[in-house]
């Protein structure tokens, strides 16, 4: 049979897992990145949960198909309710919203304790996620961007450790370092000006007082974002 092979957007997850990962895959649905995974020996065994009964019935199907039943072990749990700490050292979580991820993560401290690999890959709520990585003692050592059609996924690398504070603009775009390489990063920072632009516009129309405090805090996140791409095509000449 051949090797499955993945969207670029689960496969910019599935390069940063480590070889010899002990690997939980939460929200797996059809369970393919822990299939790319194991069909490559990147790891032996893999856990894929999922909360509902269809998705963790698809992941088997997939499993079965590839001939893979025996390495993985199938959990139906909210998050990571259903894996012990021990059980995993690396766990992706993709394809939900950032808030989510973080209630994920706050009812499972043991990944802090651990010192696990987090692989994240927000949908949406980004800078609520940097936010609350920050706050909780986790730090995000690289970010990785991947357009897949025409939109760009951010796959957060993270462990166990303080970060130093984000700025407004780096809590919605990520921290940006001289020499990096992501031909991606100038259509992703306009992407988010663009995106906050439209945002201030709105609320310098409202008249309702409890935007004001919202308006002054976006127009900070513009700004900074601003400088951000000043800053990185100051980098790239």
């Amino acid at each position: 049979m051949r090797p499955m092979e993945l969207t670029p957007r689960l496969r910019s997850v599935a390069e940063l897992v480590p070889q010899g990962a002990k690997f939980a895959d939460i929200g797996t649905d059809h369970a393919y990145l822990p299939v790319w995974l194991l069909q490559r020996g990147i790891i032996t065994k893999a856990l894929a949960c999922d909360l509902r009964q269809g998705p963790l019935d698809r992941a088997r199907a997939t499993a079965e198909r590839y001939g893979l039943t025996e390495e993985m072990d199938f959990r139906l749990c909210d998050g990571l309710a259903g894996v012990n700490p021990g059980e995993a050292d690396t766990i992706a979580i993709a394809g939900m919203g950032g808030e989510t991820i973080a209630a994920i993560l706050s009812a499972a401290p043991w990944t802090w304790r651990e010192d696990c690999l987090l692989l994240l890959q927000p949908m949406s709520a980004q800078p609520q996620l940097r936010r609350w990585l920050q706050d909780h003692g986790y730090t995000i050592a690289r970010e990785i961007l991947t357009r897949e059609g025409d939109t760009i996924y951010t796959t957060f690398r993270v462990t166990a450790g303080p970060m130093a504070q984000l700025t407004a603009g780096e809590l919605w775009a990520g921290r940006q370092s001289r020499g990096e390489d992501d031909p991606l990063r100038e259509t992703y920072l306009n992407r988010l000006i663009d995106q906050t632009a439209r945002a201030v516009e709105g609320l310098r129309r409202s008249t309702r007082s409890a935007d004001a405090g919202r308006l002054e805090e976006l127009e900070q996140v513009h700004a900074d974002l601003q400088r951000m791409r000043e800053e990185w095509l100051s980098w790239q000449r």
